[in-house]
């Protein structure tokens, strides 16, 4: 790839990159955030995981 070509590409991922972000939060990542720790426990208790009290309380301890 010559380097014309890829300052271009840089270029245009540049301006794509600025104008969502200019908008805000970019609404794709909503789903990866973990939501509240009502619906995290409730999630771990339908799956049949331990609930997430027990998990935290399991990683370290109490201080």
């Amino acid at each position: 790839m010559s380097d014309d070509v890829s300052e271009l590409m840089m270029a245009a991922l540049a301006a794509v990159l600025a104008a969502t972000q200019m908008e805000g939060e970019d609404p794709s990542q909503n789903a990866r955030r973990l939501g509240s720790a009502w619906s995290q426990d409730h999630r771990r208790m339908m799956t049949g995981k331990a609930s997430l009290m027990n998990a935290r309380a399991g990683r370290s301890p109490w201080r």
